[in-house]
Formats: C-alpha cells, structure tokens, sequence
C-alpha cells in the first residue's frame, strides 16, 4: 500500500480549500432540506437579515472544513485523521446548503472566507500537532459552540422563512452528533472558562460576516 507523504496531504487540503471557497465548487451528497419548501414574501429588510444569518452560517461551515482539513493533516492516528476526514465530508453537505440558500435570497457568501479558512485551518493543525485528545475536545466544543449559534439563528429568522429554518434544523441535529462522536472518540472536554473565551473569539465572525 502506497504511503500518503506531505505532498501528497498538502495537494489533497489545497483541494479541499478550493472546494470550500469557490462559489459552485462543493457538491452536496444530500438534498437541501429546503429543497421542498415553497419560497417565502420577504421584505428588504428581512431577506437582508436572513442572508446576514445565512452567511454566518456558511462561513461557520467554511471554518469548520478547515478546522477537519488542519487537524486531519497532523492527526497522530490513521483512526482519528478518518474520522476528521469522515466529518469534513458530512459539513460539506452544510456549506452547499448554506450558499444555495444564500444564492436564493439574492446574496452571496462572505468576502473573508478566505481569511477564516487560512486561520481556522492553522488552529486545527496546531491543535492536532499537540494531541489528538485536545483535537477531538476542540472539535467537540467547537460544535458546541456551532449549535448554540443554530439555535440563536433559528429564533431569529424571518418567521415566514421556513426555507431557512429547515436548513438550520437539519445542520443541527447534524453538528450535534459530531459533538457526541468527538467525545465518544476520547475527545477532551473543555472547561467552561475556555468555553467563553471561544464564545468571545467567534463574535468577531458573527459580527463581520453579517455585513462583508
């Protein structure tokens, strides 16, 4: 069996990144759960402020391959780089959802996704360079952090989007499974002090992604 070297990686992750961050490129094994609901009258101002959720949402998404994508490249374990590479797999779902959905309400995806995918790639390659337990423990408070979010967003919807909504509903039951397979996998769980300071550092993300 052929040895995957570093080239081998680094031209595999430059792949994913294209996937990730070019507009059409991510293909979605599963159909949107919006798919099959009719779309909604909006106002201005409610569809502007469905597509500033939405795109938070797909740049979580576009962070979260990047997270998988780092830590899959420094994972100390063949077991634990599958499972990384099994979860960024299943969130590609998600990024395609997020950018159809952005594309229907007249919008498009945030202009820093590139930014957030160069840095949430280093931090995920960082962490799997210490251990894959804190690897893992970071993936799970990371979704943690993604379905607190979902919920927050879910609320805060036009109430007549329901083609959104049923986007947000399936992305949660989904990251909430990775958070319970990371831990299940000997994830290590984050103290809450630790927790708040990844609620404050992802402000910057919501609060900048809404608007650019």
């Amino acid at each position: 069996m052929r040895v995957i070297s570093f080239l081998d990686k680094a031209v595999l992750q430059f792949d994913r990144a294209l996937q990730t961050l070019v507009p059409h490129a991510a293909k979605a094994s599963r159909v949107s759960p919006a798919s099959q609901i009719a779309e909604a009258e909006l106002t201005s101002d409610e569809r502007k402020h469905a597509s500033g959720l939405m795109r938070i949402n797909h740049t979580g998404e576009v962070c979260a391959q990047a997270l998988y994508a780092g830590q899959a490249t420094t994972a100390k374990l063949e077991a634990v780089r599958k499972e990384m590479e099994h979860a960024a797999d299943e969130e590609i779902d998600h990024l395609v959802w997020c950018e159809q959905r952005l594309y229907d309400l007249q919008s498009r995806p945030s202009l820093l996704n590139p930014l957030f995918y160069s840095a949430s790639f280093m931090i995920g390659a960082g962490a799997g360079l210490i251990s894959d337990k804190l690897s893992l423990g970071f993936v799970a408070a990371t979704e943690d952090q993604v379905c607190v979010h979902l919920q927050k967003h879910m609320q805060a919807l036009p109430a007549q989007d329901e083609k959104s909504k049923a986007v947000l509903t399936q992305m949660h039951i989904d990251e909430a499974k990775h958070k319970e397979a990371a831990l299940d996998a000997g994830g290590y769980e984050f103290p809450q002090p630790v927790m708040a300071i990844m609620t404050q550092v992802s402000k910057v993300m919501t609060t900048t992604t809404y608007r650019i």
